[in-house]
């Protein structure tokens, strides 16, 4: 097997693929962002990264907060909408028929639909060409109870949650592992005699 090379590129896929919102409860926005992550654990903080000429750039720049709200297949359509459409033009809310939910740490709503909503406060803007990424500390997780088993932990698989590589959206399959299966120890069992 070999490679072919190709040109450098944004090829780290798949991503995430989120919608973030912005603004208040009266004027608020979303943006579709594939390029977003975790940057840290303690304090526990992500990052965006936002295109400056998008209408969500200013107001996130100017009110230093944002909500990351989690994707799944029943949001697959609105969330491509709301990559392709402007919120300077439209209310994307309003148009994809998506609830407003008041959030407890930031001003902007929470997207009810979403299985998580990630209430987000920007610490730093670091300029980056045709990007800004916001560095963010992370206020509050937001979780839907109906993804909260039994034991109080989410169970991300009964989300259906999305992706983005390469221009598709892509469902996530099935737990296949689990960190630190490779060199965890296997349990003896017992036989009965």
């Amino acid at each position: 097997m070999s490679k072919i090379i190709w040109k450098a590129g944004t090829f780290i896929y798949p991503l995430p693929v989120v919608m973030v919102s912005c603004g208040n409860m009266e004027k608020s926005n979303i943006i579709t962002v594939a390029w977003t992550g975790i940057i840290n654990t303690d304090k526990p903080m992500c990052y965006i990264s936002v295109r400056k000429e998008r209408y969500s750039h200013d107001i996130i720049k100017n009110t230093k907060e944002f909500v990351i709200n989690l994707t799944n297949q029943d949001l697959v359509y609105a969330t491509d909408w709301c990559g392709v459409k402007t919120g300077a033009k439209v209310d994307k809310f309003k148009e994809m028929k998506l609830t407003k939910e008041n959030a407890k740490f930031v001003k902007c709503p929470l997207i009810q639909e979403s299985p998580v909503s990630i209430e987000c406060r920007v610490k730093e803007i670091k300029e980056l060409g045709s990007h800004d990424m916001f560095m963010a500390e992370i206020l509050s997780i937001d979780a839907e109870d109906t993804y909260i088993d039994e034991k109080g932990a989410f169970d991300i698989t009964k989300c259906n949650l999305i992706t983005y590589a390469n221009g598709k959206y892509f469902t996530l399959g099935k737990q296949i592992g689990k960190f630190g299966y490779s060199v965890a120890k296997k349990k003896n069992r017992k036989r009965k005699s």
